[in-house]
């Protein structure tokens, strides 16, 4: 028993361990994953499959976020919105749609330091996802939750759709 505690001690160590992201290891990743990186220390701007995006990090409060622009709230139809929000619920999954400052955008938001290598992979790709789909099936991955279909855009609302 008291082995069986010691490797299991020693289990939970080394996990906790590896899982402790920090910006050398974000700043690693991004440049094998991204097209190109512009920056480090906290904030960088990038583009992943040719979509601009920020990921903006801190230590000392253990938050991260990535995020990248996609439409105006001026150019945002009532139905676009609906959607965003149903999407929320069912299919961005870790990704989210929200606005701020006037800009809707996909954004993922994360502790820093309990972040994976695996997660922040994952995490690009679901806020391209969720940017790019926006305004038609409003996706971050091919997994989504039971829902009610969404009703679609009239014609005007994604013809006037601008991507940022």
């Amino acid at each position: 028993m008291k082995y069986l505690f010691v490797i299991l001690l020693g289990f939970v160590t080394t996990i906790s361990i590896a899982q402790v992201m920090d910006y050398s290891k974000m700043d690693n990743i991004l440049h094998a994953e991204c097209d190109s990186v512009v920056g480090g220390n906290g904030a960088w701007q990038l583009f992943y499959r040719g979509r601009m995006m920020m990921l903006i990090a801190d230590v000392g409060h253990n938050r991260m976020r990535i995020i990248s622009p996609i439409i105006t709230r001026e150019e945002l139809g009532q139905t676009e919105l609906e959607n965003a929000l149903i999407a929320n619920f069912h299919s961005v999954l870790d990704a989210k749609y929200a606005l701020s400052e006037g800009v809707m955008w996909s954004a993922f938001i994360h502790p820093l330091k309990e972040l994976s290598e695996t997660q922040l992979r994952d995490a690009l790709s679901q806020v391209f996802l969720s940017a790019e789909t926006f305004g038609t099936n409003y996706r971050s991955t091919e997994l989504v939750f039971p829902s009610q279909p969404k009703e679609e855009a009239p014609v005007e609302e994604k013809t006037k759709k601008q991507k940022l």
